[in-house]
């Protein structure tokens, strides 16, 4: 492991002004946003998406500084034959995997999930290595559960083995040369509170940096990718952004240790302005021993998919649309965003 090497890389994922491109939906999810366009989710159409976003040059130059890819896209070619890989890297940006397999029901936990996929992994990152991938991602679900009797998730046991797959996994991406982006997700679906969310998130990444530590991973060269501290969706009182901002700059700085050179934000659920202005009120509060970005997927797609809607006359409009959300969101990493730009854009 040459962490010289991987502490750039990481530096550069979370260069000022610039954040991640989540463009790693699995066929299934893919299939979900594109059903609500009316496209229908074949292969082509799946690359010719990706690439109308990785040829945006004015996003991608000044705004996106890595895009996470799915294993499909890693492998494709645009329709003039350039791998997809090299459009982002001509773009001046990084080219990253996700290499998780997914989910699957965690035994004597009822209602929470277990994310796999290490199984031949080292072998995976190697050929990913090859391909051009420069860092990788994998997911942990943590669900808080809703109603009343909900207070029994997260078990322990969910938060352990999921902390410990995701360290054995970053441990086997830094041996590969390659930068892990670490993500535990606490799941913002449900009626808890912000306070819920808070403690819940805490708990889980104190075991995540435990575990960590266990398995030998160098904090510097590493990302995190962690869930905000925002009420729940049917929650009846919604946490307002100063709050949430608060909230997770403190949660954060009693959690992650200044090493880890960056960390880019899930936006979970939240709506494309709630994602920017929540990332916007925490770097105005400044002072803090990390970068803070965004790596995020909906929130910088919904708009530039619907622009698109899988017409090719439309991909200049889906092209701008993208830029809009990409500048946003880098404002928003220096502390430099405000709503009125939004207005003015519209």
């Amino acid at each position: 492991m040459n962490l010289a090497d991987l502490n750039k890389v990481a530096l550069a994922m979370v260069t000022p002004g610039k954040g991640i491109l989540a463009a790693d939906e699995s066929s299934g999810t893919i299939k979900k946003r594109f059903d609500a366009i009316k496209v229908d989710s074949t292969e082509d159409n799946r690359r010719d998406y990706r690439e109308m976003l990785f040829r945006s040059q004015e996003a991608m130059s000044k705004y996106i500084s890595g895009v996470i890819l799915y294993d499909e896209t890693i492998w494709q070619n645009a329709k003039d034959g350039t791998p997809l890989v090299k459009l982002i890297e001509q773009a001046g940006a990084i080219p990253g995997i996700k290499v998780d397999e997914g989910t699957q029901p965690l035994p004597n936990c009822p209602g929470e999930l277990v994310t796999v996929g290490l199984d031949r992994l080292a072998e995976r990152l190697k050929k990913y290595y090859e391909r051009g991938a420069r860092f990788a991602k994998w997911r942990a679900v943590i669900d808080i559960g809703s109603g009343a009797g909900s207070r029994g998730i997260p078990t322990m046991t969910a938060i352990r083995v999921n902390a410990h797959a995701l360290a054995r996994y970053a441990a086997l991406c830094q041996a590969a040369q390659i930068v892990p982006i670490v993500e535990p997700e606490v799941l913002m679906d449900g009626d808890h509170d912000i306070d819920r969310c808070y403690e819940v998130t805490q708990r889980v990444l104190n075991r995540t940096f435990q575990e960590l530590r266990v398995q030998r991973v160098a904090l510097e060269g590493m990302i995190l990718k962690p869930n905000m501290a925002i009420s729940g969706k049917k929650c009846p009182k919604q946490a307002s952004v100063q709050e949430v901002a608060e909230k997770t700059v403190r949660l954060l700085k009693s959690c992650v240790p200044a090493a880890v050179p960056g960390i880019a934000f899930l936006s979970g659920g939240q709506s494309d302005e709630e994602a920017t202005a929540h990332l916007d009120a925490m770097n105005k509060i400044g002072h803090l021993p990390w970068r803070l970005t965004f790596s995020y997927g909906r929130a910088l797609q919904a708009a530039p998919q619907k622009a698109w809607s899988g017409k090719p006359e439309n991909v200049p409009a889906g092209q701008r649309a993208f830029s809009h959300r990409a500048q946003m969101n880098g404002l928003a990493s220096t502390g430099k965003w405000d709503a009125g730009l939004e207005k003015q854009a519209a």
